[in-house]
């Protein structure tokens, strides 16, 4: 990871792809979202989506096991080429989850994650707070997963606080 001065506001990144498979949108259910229109076809027919569908978390768990994936990656890179790795720091959250369309057996989603935003932390002299915006698109560029995740990230070097700003909570 790159530290937060490195990080520019509208970056995008390709996390990688998946096909989800009846199989696997139905095993994912049984476990954790065992509701009939992502664990039985016949019901699924008579569902609002009119065909099975995977959950909406079982979409945003691929979109999490990409991400941690090619962070991986990332930091291999930049190791590899010398260049100093910043400390990834804990989420404060995600906000504006969607799931604006399903995602059927057959689909294949792609994932990217885009830089939306950073501001140095108010509370926290050395990290500074990046928004990313997330999202997946299935095969016909239709938008099946969208949300935004907060992560502290690592400054190079920390600012001072301010005595107002030592009170104020990061949000």
């Amino acid at each position: 990871m790159n530290y937060f001065e490195d990080i520019e506001v509208g970056t995008r990144r390709v996390l990688g792809s998946h096909t989800f498979t009846a199989a696997d949108i139905k095993r994912f259910a049984a476990a954790f979202d065992p509701q009939p229109f992502h664990i039985d076809e016949a019901a699924a027919e008579q569902s609002h989506f009119g065909r099975l569908v995977a959950s909406g978390w079982h979409t945003a768990s691929i979109w999490m096991k990409l991400n941690v994936l090619d962070l991986q990656r990332w930091t291999e890179e930049l190791r590899a080429a010398g260049v100093p790795i910043a400390t990834k720091g804990p989420s404060p959250g995600f906000d504006a989850l969607a799931w604006p369309n399903p995602v059927h057996p057959g689909d294949t989603v792609t994932f990217e994650r885009e830089i939306a935003a950073k501001r140095p932390s108010r509370s926290r002299p050395g990290w500074g707070l990046v928004t990313f915006q997330n999202t997946g698109r299935n095969q016909r560029g239709e938008l099946v997963l969208s949300f935004r995740a907060h992560n502290f990230i690592e400054r190079r070097v920390p600012e001072p606080l301010g005595a107002d700003d030592a009170q104020t909570a990061d949000q």
